[in-house]
């Protein structure tokens, strides 16, 4: 126990504030640039990683004034805004990555910023909705009814999109293969929850970059080696007998 909280939960909140706090920060700014520079598929990761502070600093919360209940009531509810717009942000980024596939002319002209940012508030909106009816009614039948419409519909359509991606994939032969296994893997990172890999993904070339820097330091590592063992050897000749 420390301070009264069990010491699993507060080594936990701990770790989310060192590393997952940060990390999420800096990856909801770099992706603001991306949407400086006009780029559309972001603006929803970016909320999705909102979601997710959201979330993480509510688990902070309950563990650090556990004691007081009107601060646990309410971060119970903050939380639970979050989870249900995560999920809602889980769907538009494989519905835009879905899009981009099988309907890339309606995409380019259709799906701009200003209409990303419209689907963004709607998202919130209906999370918020959905806990304003489970408080009003008392969390009565109908609302848990209600609220595990809104959380469960999701997932079949995650499935569709990831499905109908893979065979519009298989069969775009101007899609390069860098952009075919980018789209793959913001797919597949959404369906595991993995939200902060969704970071590297919507970075055009961030891991052809990744992958040459740890090349290029592997060749660096081995013409060292080279170097050295040359070095060894000239002095060997020349050694005196």
């Amino acid at each position: 126990m420390v301070d009264g909280v069990p010491r699993v939960p507060y080594m936990i909140a701990w770790i989310v504030i060192i590393i997952g706090f940060p990390l999420t920060l800096l990856a909801i700014y770099a992706l603001y640039s991306l949407v400086q520079d006009n780029h559309v598929a972001p603006v929803y990761v970016i909320n999705l990683l909102i979601s997710d502070l959201i979330q993480m600093c509510c688990f902070v919360t309950w563990v650090a004034v556990r004691w007081i209940e009107i601060v646990v009531y309410v971060s119970k509810c903050i939380h639970f805004i979050g989870v249900m717009a995560s999920v809602g942000f889980m769907v538009c980024v494989s519905l835009e990555r879905y899009l981009v596939v099988a309907r890339p002319l309606w995409y380019r002209f259709k799906w701009t910023i200003k209409f990303s940012v419209a689907v963004s508030i709607m998202t919130w909106a209906i999370s918020v909705m959905d806990l304003l009816f489970r408080v009003l009614t008392f969390n009565s039948y109908p609302s848990k009814i209600f609220h595990s419409f809104l959380l469960l519909f999701p997932f079949p359509l995650l499935i569709f999109f990831l499905v109908g991606t893979l065979r519009a994939l298989s069969a775009a032969n101007s899609v390069p293969i860098t952009e075919k296994r980018r789209i793959v893997g913001i797919l597949v990172s959404v369906l595991p929850l993995a939200d902060l890999i969704l970071y590297i993904f919507m970075r055009k070339g961030a891991i052809d970059k990744l992958l040459a820097h740890l090349c290029s330091c592997k060749m660096a590592e081995e013409q060292q080696g080279q170097v050295t063992t040359a070095n060894d050897r000239t002095e060997e000749e020349v050694s005196p007998v």
